[in-house]
């Protein structure tokens, strides 16, 4: 068994350490602060206790919206990282205190930082930090205006259909999959006249194998990239299209970004049901044979990224009309985005 750093928070267990200053509580040097009597200490002691449960919870809190934002099972995670589930999910719950190097396996396998697993990813610089200040406590109107002038500002792209911004031709279905991304968008490209993009096929024809080959033998990383690309591609190839985006495009921002900034943008939502029947009517088991929490997991996905998806322009309930209203809905709604006269 390997030596690690010992476990977060068991600072809080030496008064005169500062190694994690908790917001509220001065830990000055000993010319600062002299030495406390023993019922001091242990009053600090106890308050160090108290906010070490917060941090545990809060702790697990963002593991958990990090793995449904990636649309990862527990189960998943704990297998790229190499730990026990049950390990994982005393952590998920604020009751494992786990080691740095525990917590480095689990950021990997979440492909995320360890700052942005520990809560603070805006202290690497002091623009970081200037700019957070800028923007703490603003609602989200404001933070989007921000967003699309950054854009605008390292020409990324701004917002569509914007001031001076012309209206893409490019409509991108973003949702979870069973959404009716796929069949609607197909109705929909013929409607237009549109060609119809399937970016999980062109993230294919990229890496020459299968998507569930491409994560199974590269990974999740690999396969984010092969999602850029392919986005990139066709951005630049086609003046207009259709395109019916894999469900976790929004787990990676710079590709989300680029999606916003170039496309006009569609979510179509189901309820967590309608997708489990859907994917499975398409002759896909695997949701089920998963996990027997495949329902858990399911909603636990679509509550991770639903603040995601509604950055989307315009959204679509497929589950509250027939498939054949649903189309007309998308149809109508889409012609008068981009200016289009409607069907007759």
């Amino acid at each position: 068994m390997h030596y690690c750093a010992y476990v977060i928070l068991t600072a809080y267990r030496d008064v005169s350490s500062n190694i994690m200053p908790v917001s509220g509580l001065s830990l000055g040097s000993a010319d600062e602060n002299p030495a406390p009597s023993n019922g001091k200490r242990a009053s600090a002691a106890t308050r160090f206790a108290k906010e070490g449960d917060v941090f545990l919870a809060q702790l697990g809190e963002r593991v958990r919206t990090l793995r449904s934002r990636r649309g990862l099972t527990r189960k998943a995670v704990a297998q790229l990282a190499g730990v026990s589930e049950r390990h994982l999910a005393n952590l998920e719950y604020g009751q494992g205190n786990a080691s740095i190097l525990i917590l480095l396996l689990i950021s990997r396998a979440l492909q995320c930082t360890m700052a942005e697993l520990l809560g603070d990813v805006t202290t690497t610089s002091p623009e970081w930090l200037l700019i957070r200040e800028m923007l703490t406590g603003r609602d989200e109107k404001t933070l989007r205006r921000a967003r699309v002038a950054v854009g605008e500002l390292l020409g990324t792209g701004g917002a569509q259909g914007e001031g001076s911004h012309p209206r893409s031709q490019l409509v991108a279905l973003i949702g979870l999959r069973g959404a009716g991304k796929s069949t609607l968008g197909a109705l929909l490209a013929h409607d237009l006249g549109f060609p119809m993009i399937e970016l999980s096929r062109e993230i294919e024809k990229f890496a020459g194998c299968s998507v569930g080959e491409i994560q199974g033998l590269y990974g999740q990383a690999a396969y984010r990239r092969y999602e850029r690309r392919a986005l990139e591609e066709a951005i630049q190839i086609y003046p207009e299209a259709v395109i019916a985006t894999p469900g976790g495009i929004v787990s990676d921002p710079a590709t989300f970004n680029l999606l916003l900034a170039h496309c006009t943008t569609v979510w179509l939502k189901a309820q967590p049901e309608d997708h489990m029947r859907r994917v499975a009517a398409q002759g896909d088991l695997r949701p089920m044979d998963a996990s027997h929490e495949a329902m858990n997991d399911l909603r636990s996905i679509l509550a991770g990224r639903a603040a995601f998806y509604a950055k989307a322009e315009w959204q679509l309930d497929t589950s509250a009309q027939s498939e054949e209203a649903t189309f007309v809905l998308l149809r109508d709604k889409v012609r008068d985005l981009l200016g289009l006269p409607q069907a007759q």
